[in-house]
This record gives structure tokens, sequence and C-alpha cells, in this order.
């Protein structure tokens, strides 16, 4: 009897040592898939950052010129359109690689950006075939949005008021002489994420 208990040990032996280097593998390439998440994550955090920059400078821009023409109403249309908005996929780069990520492409279409971003980083070595040289890359789109309207009046004659801005809920009575009490860029634009995607490559 004592002879066929050990036999019994010995034959379970192997199958113990299978069923823990099963898991053992599963752990290991559960591992790998939360590395490879956390690279498509850092590609995504680095596309969105890099749209959104590229959205706000420009932003800025027309925010800016808006207030140099704010003595002349007739080229606020404009302005709210996006006409002569400077491009702002070189800053979108400087945000791609402030977030260890390299530019890859960058649409402008007058007030919105498309990027996309590649992961300087790769996803590391582990128990799934390839992982090492696996980047991740992202994309997204900002949108700037403005946010105001306004009348024009039949005639601007000179020294006539000018018009009244309403942006959102906030109407403006314009004073160009007291420029602390003008609409600020975030004001006058939205700047949001309009879509975005990561993926493995």
């Amino acid at each position: 009897m004592p002879s066929r208990k050990f036999g019994d040990t010995g034959q379970a032996f192997p199958i113990y040592i299978m069923v823990v280097a099963g898991l053992l593998f599963l752990a290991f390439a559960y591992f790998a898939v939360g590395q490879a998440a956390v690279n498509r994550n850092g590609a995504q955090t680095a596309a969105d950052a890099a749209a959104l920059a590229a959205a706000q400078q420009t932003r800025d821009q027309l925010a800016g010129q808006w207030t140099l023409d704010i003595l002349d109403p007739t080229k606020w249309g404009d302005i709210f359109k996006g006409v002569g908005a400077v491009d702002g996929c070189g800053r979108a780069g400087q945000l791609a690689a402030q977030n260890d990520a390299s530019l890859e492409s960058c649409q402008h279409d007058v007030l919105s950006y498309t990027v996309g971003v590649t992961t300087n980083k790769t996803v590391g070595q582990s128990v799934v075939p390839g992982t090492e040289n696996m980047k991740s890359d992202a994309q997204a789109t900002a949108v700037i949005e403005p946010l105001c309207t306004f009348e024009l009046p039949g005639e601007a004659a000179a020294g006539a008021p000018l018009p009244e801005l309403t942006c959102k809920d906030k109407n403006w009575d314009l004073n160009p002489d007291d420029p602390t009490g003008l609409p600020k860029p975030q004001d006058l634009f939205d700047v949001h994420l309009a879509e975005s995607q990561a993926n493995d490559e």
C-alpha cells in the first residue's frame, strides 16, 4: 500500500509542473497585454496633446487678430471662420516629442487639426513574439469652434459704437480702451477633441 501512494504522488508531480508552467505563461501573456495597453495609452496621450496644442495655438492667434481688428467689425466674420489662421503643426510636433512620441502626420483644415503620432518606445520583450519591435500609434482630431455671433450695422460710420458680441450666454459691450474687459481667447473659441484612436504596429 505505501508503494502505491508514492506512485500516485510521482504521477501527479508532472501534471502539477505543467499546470504551474501554464499559469506562469498566462501571467506573462497578461503582462505583455498590459505593456501594450500602457504603450497605446501613451500614444493616445501624445496624439491628444499634440492636436490640442496645435488648435490652441491657432485659437490664440485668431483671438489676437480679432483684438487687433476690433475697431473694424467687417473683418470679424473672416476671423471667426479661421481665415488667415497660422499652421500649428510645429506646435503639435513639440507636444508629441514632450510625450516621447514622433509626429507622423498633421493635417490642418482651417478650424481643425488631425495628427498622427508613433511612440518612441516599443512594447518591450515578452512571451508574445515580436513585441520587442512593436510600437504604438494614435490619431487625434481637435476642433476650434467659434463661440460668438454679432450683427453688423447697415453702414459702419466713423465713431459708431461697436456691435454687441454674444459668446455663448454672455453679451459683451466692447470697449477697446479697456483691454482687460475684452473677451479672452477661450471666450471667443472653444477647443476640444473630436476623435481619437490608438493602435499597435
